[in-house]
């Protein structure tokens, strides 16, 4: 019997809505399943709460990949890890670094005190310091060690850390930022050298590096002793503002006040060495260097640098490892594959890839540390409009510093609301308010940016700060309506640029090496020394504290640097900047961001403290030899 058609119809009808039905309830089951999943997901703990598990060594035995071989063991010389790690582990200044607080404590000084204005040190030292030869640590030894450095001048590692030490020749503070600058290097940059603390009238004149160590002021080499016309007397040289009062007595004499000035002298260029350092020459590691720190030199190969305790060492029993290994690595990707394979207990200054830190960022054994460097775009100050502060502030407000090193850097930097990255005891901190910084505009006649000139921004050739350039360049359209053009130089060309003052301006990358706030500030803008000569343009506060540079100043935006044109001078102005405060109130420089720097530490290390100075101390760090890793269930196995 045929069906009609209105049957037929029928029966499709309800065969489409069964269909229908059935995958409606199979998609709500999906869904279901699908945030049943999720639920669990977010519950479940990670299976592996470490990168990679590895049994503690039985011995109180440090293995650490921290680089490459150290190129020398001279505290004067040590600029950056992995000399720094090797340096602070076998000398002791007068103070050492708390890794934890940044604070100075105790170290060959066992105390010290200042005069009412923090210009005058006194650091009594311990009777039971020693060198590993068995001899007593006299302040002589501080003396002798401190003159070098002057003598050997820009070759000693972060020299501009001498510049407020009263005495000290001028341009002895020159600082070469190479290799060691983190600002870059941390972001595969081609890096921009800095030389602060040089005063404007004499960027022409080459700083001397015939001397030889053993020759200090007085001796011809000595760049400032001047010597005039033939036959005249010679002028005599400014006694240097350190000397030996006793053999446990060192005092101290400072161009300006300075109250963080026990935070300086822990930086390793301040340790003493024994004699008149000799033994640090050659391109050979010389293992039979005599030191004065926890550990002491015992093997050196192409297997790494190894360390024992040291016999002499005044607080010995306080130590709890009894031997360092230091293994070069490389590249991050052999110290990684060195860490997963139980090799090494830490890494640390290796530059991971974005993809790799990714990758590590779950694990509970991978730390992230905010780096000691800055990136800055120094203003010209002699250059109109930007000598008017309200618009330097509103460059600075309409940045958006988060979008900037989330969208442009992946995250491995962060943003710079100060100067500096170590905590700031200021009051204020930048602002970032795109409605605040059109209103700066306005006030200094620029409503809606209207005939504001285009900004001449200088960057030099590197895709990250080329990326970071036209990022911000964006944002000042967005927010100011203001045009840039972005001249990207090779270094030498950027030197040139600087030099004659062609750009309004211009990047530059900082190391910030101390926490002591007066020397980098001095590291930023230039040190007191560069205020001898007021330009004419400046209108100074009625407290006579905060110049007014609303007007043009007639300062040189540059100078001649020092032959080779590898050397570039801080901006600076007639009145120095040594605080946070002031520094945010007049943005002679506009702070971008902080780089970051990573390490992986095994559970069972512990004391082992990273900070954004890289100072870290081996003296609290020991092995838990009984630290096993846990089961899921919680128990160990």
């Amino acid at each position: 019997m045929r069906r009609s058609s209105s049957e037929n119809e029928s029966e499709k009808a309800g065969v489409m809505l069964r269909r229908s039905f059935t995958f409606a309830v199979a998609a709500l089951c999906l869904i279901s399943l699908i945030v049943l999943s999720s639920c669990a997901e977010l519950d479940r703990p990670a299976a592996e709460p470490f990168f990679t598990q590895a049994n503690p060594p039985k011995k109180q035995e440090f293995r650490w990949s921290n680089g490459k071989l150290p190129k020398s063991f001279d505290p004067a010389l040590a600029s950056a890890p992995p000399e720094t790690d090797v340096v602070r582990a076998i000398f002791e200044g007068l103070t050492e670094t708390d890794p934890r607080t940044l604070e100075e404590i105790s170290g060959v000084a066992e105390s010290w005190s200042a005069t009412d204005n923090f210009k005058v040190w006194t650091f009594n030292l311990r009777k039971e310091a020693k060198w590993t030869n068995g001899k007593l640590v006299v302040a002589e030894d501080f003396v002798r060690s401190w003159k070098r450095l002057v003598t050997l001048g820009k070759k000693t590692a972060h020299a501009h850390l001498l510049n407020n030490i009263s005495g000290v020749p001028a341009d002895a503070g020159v600082t070469q930022i190479s290799s060691t600058d983190a600002a870059d290097l941390l972001l595969n940059s081609a890096p921009t050298p800095v030389m602060p603390g040089m005063p404007l009238q004499q960027l022409s004149r080459p700083a001397n590096t015939n001397m030889n160590p053993g020759q200090v002021n007085g001796s011809e080499s000595n760049s400032n002793t001047q010597t005039g016309k033939p036959g005249e007397k010679k002028a005599e040289p400014e006694k240097l503002g350190f000397v030996a009062e006793s053999d446990h007595v060192l005092k101290v004499t400072l161009v300006s006040p300075d109250k963080d000035f026990p935070k300086l002298v822990a930086n390793p260029i301040f340790r003493p060495v024994y004699g008149d350092g000799e033994e640090f020459a050659g391109k050979e590691l010389n293992a039979s260097v005599v030191t004065n720190g926890p550990f002491k030199i015992s093997a050196v190969d192409a297997g790494g640098v190894v360390l024992e305790r040291s016999e002499n060492y005044w607080n010995r029993d306080a130590i709890k490892l009894e031997r360092v290994h230091f293994v070069p690595t490389e590249n991050a990707e052999k110290a990684l594959a060195a860490y997963r394979a139980g090799d090494v207990d830490a890494v640390t200054n290796a530059d991971f890839a974005p993809l790799v830190l990714k990758l590590l960022s779950p694990y509970d054994d991978f730390r992230r540390t905010t780096h000691g460097a800055l990136n800055v775009y120094d203003v010209n100050l002699s250059r109109p409009p930007y000598s008017d502060r309200r618009v330097r502030q509103a460059l600075s407000n309409a940045i958006e510093r988060e979008k900037l090193t989330d969208d442009e850097m992946e995250g491995i930097t962060r943003p710079a609301l100060s100067f500096l990255p170590f905590g700031t005891k200021a009051k204020v901190k930048l602002s970032q308010d795109k409605e605040k910084a059109k209103e700066l505009l306005d006030d200094a006649g620029y409503p809606g940016g209207k005939d504001f000139p285009i900004i001449k921004l200088l960057i030099n050739r590197n895709d990250t700060q080329q990326r970071v350039a036209r990022s911000i360049a964006r944002m000042w359209k967005q927010n100011l309506n203001l045009e840039t053009e972005i001249v990207v130089k090779e270094p030498g060309d950027l030197e040139l640029a600087r030099k004659a003052g062609e750009f309004d301006l211009v990047r530059r990358g900082v190391v910030l090496p101390t926490a002591d706030e007066v020397v980098n500030f001095m590291a930023i803008f230039g040190t007191p020394r560069d205020a001898k000569v007021e330009p004419a343009g400046i209108e100074k506060s009625n407290n006579g504290t905060r110049p007014s540079v609303e007007k043009p100043l007639t300062l040189p935006a540059g100078g001649d640097v020092t032959p080779g044109g590898d050397q570039v001078p801080a901006i600076t102005t007639p009145e120095s900047i040594l605080n946070e405060e002031d520094a945010l109130y007049e943005l002679r420089a506009i702070p971008l961001y902080f780089p970051t720097s990573y390490s992986l530490v095994r559970p069972y290390v512990s004391g082992f403290e990273m900070n954004s100075l890289d100072a870290l101390t081996l003296s609290n760090v020991a092995i838990d030899s009984e630290w096993r890793p846990k089961k899921a269930n919680g128990d160990s196995k």
